[in-house]
């Protein structure tokens, strides 16, 4: 997920979260402007989508978010929804180039 757009923002984390219902493994990567999403300190502007990605991580759902684009625009890994896993090559590349992996952006 790659923009703070609110629409484009909704549309992915509700597609994900209805094919995760249909019994597909999802893992959301916050990166570029996306990562504002994952901020506490953007809960006003973000309130509706934090509480989606809140609800989808206690359902098993993973949520990663991009180190080097948090300090691009500032987010403090303090601010961050708890339950929010801070990338690493191994586990970003993992869950993104796992076999039978489908990637979607938005």
């Amino acid at each position: 997920l790659t923009s703070d757009d609110s629409h484009r923002a909704n549309m992915a984390i509700t597609f994900g979260g209805n094919q995760h219902k249909r019994g597909h493994p999802l893992t959301i990567f916050l990166n570029d402007k996306g990562v504002l999403i994952g901020s506490k300190a953007n809960s006003a502007k973000f309130a509706d989508h934090q509480k989606a990605l809140s609800e989808l991580m206690s359902k098993g759902v993973i949520v990663l978010i991009c180190p080097m684009c948090m300090k691009h625009y500032g987010v403090k890994e303090a601010d961050l929804l708890p339950g929010l896993k801070v990338g690493k090559p191994e586990l970003t590349g993992g869950a993104l180039f796992k076999d039978n992996t489908k990637t979607l952006t938005w």
